[in-house]
């Protein structure tokens, strides 16, 4: 099936030759996959920076000497570099990163619901491979 129902956009002529409607479902399918990418990784790194706005929030209302400001900046910079680092939507990291949210429980695995099989199972071993490997 062609993925034009998914996306009234994209036209998938019926005289198109065999090749170039494979061709048209392979662009479709991908296109999916990168939809799908998109959307979960964007949902993690939402609740992650809800996480630290929430923290954040509790912190600067606990803030009673110059200390304390000086204590919620470095919180800041810190998750700053630690989310940087974790969330690489570069495609050769995709998954990796999506390995490792799934293993910190940022990421569900319906949300990657999908994706390729080869892809799912690809990030499920790095899941596993953390989890082995954190113990």
């Amino acid at each position: 099936m062609l993925c034009t129902d998914q996306f009234p956009g994209v036209a998938v002529h019926r005289d198109l030759n065999t090749a170039q409607r494979i061709s048209a479902k392979n662009i479709c399918i991908v296109y999916l996959g990168e939809t799908i990418a998109r959307k979960a990784f964007d949902a993690a790194l939402g609740r992650e920076l809800h996480e630290v706005i929430q923290e954040a929030k509790k912190m600067a209302s606990e803030i009673q000497q110059p200390s304390d400001l000086w204590d919620l900046e470095h919180y800041l910079t810190e998750r700053r570099k630690e989310i940087n680092r974790k969330y690489d939507y570069r495609y050769s990291q995709l998954t990796h990163v999506f390995g490792k949210l799934l293993y910190e429980k940022r990421l569900r695995e319906d949300e990657l619901c999908g994706l390729r099989e080869e892809k799912l199972n690809s990030i499920r071993s790095v899941a596993s491979f953390l989890a082995k490997y954190a113990a």
